[in-house]
């Protein structure tokens, strides 16, 4: 079975969606869960399914003792799902072409630095955008800048709200980055 190591800052809901998918299929397991925030909500989801978890702040994601930790996982892919902190990238190097992001908007649009989560959904909001989405890219050392995996978009309407297009923009998040990570692991 591929190890996935899945990197998450939030409330998790990519990541309960990424671990229910592959506990069906079994052909992959979710390993460890990486977080830079000792009270979010994705830690509650790893402890619920007994998965361990490392906690670390812009210093120790720098440090070896990090990518040893990782290394140990013996990781297929690295999965960003909502994950706040910039990749260093010595990590990068340590995992080439193995770690993915998902970004809820279509890329290159409405990315970068500060760029996530309802920021996003208010900016597409506030442009009148007739279409939305996500981006599923690879990561490198730039915010937002890795090549682009699959985009997957949804129609908006003049009255759609940010609530209405966070909720569009999950659902899709959703169904396509377990099937995305499924496929990658499946021609590595």
């Amino acid at each position: 079975m591929k190890s996935l190591v899945l990197f998450a800052s939030g409330k998790g809901s990519n990541a309960q969606a990424i671990i229910d998918y592959f506990n069906q299929t079994k052909q992959a397991k979710v390993n460890l869960v990486v977080c830079n925030n000792a009270e979010a909500g994705v830690l509650d989801i790893a402890r619920l399914h007994n998965i361990p978890f490392l906690i670390v702040n812009k210093t120790t994601i720098e440090e070896p003792l990090m990518i040893t930790q990782i290394m140990d996982y013996e990781p297929s892919l690295i999965v960003l799902a909502g994950f706040l902190l910039k990749m260093p990238l010595s990590l990068l190097q340590a995992f080439p072409d193995k770690t993915i992001n998902i970004h809820p908007a279509l890329l290159p649009k409405y990315g970068g630095k500060g760029m996530y989560g309802n920021k996003v959904h208010q900016a597409v909001k506030a442009n009148n955008e007739k279409e939305t989405g996500i981006t599923i890219h690879f990561v490198n050392e730039h915010y937002d800048e890795g090549a682009q995996i699959v985009q997957v978009r949804c129609a908006l309407t003049a009255n759609e709200t940010v609530e209405n297009i966070a909720q569009k923009v999950a659902k899709l998040e959703h169904a396509f980055y377990p099937k995305t990570i499924e496929y990658l692991l499946s021609i590595q």
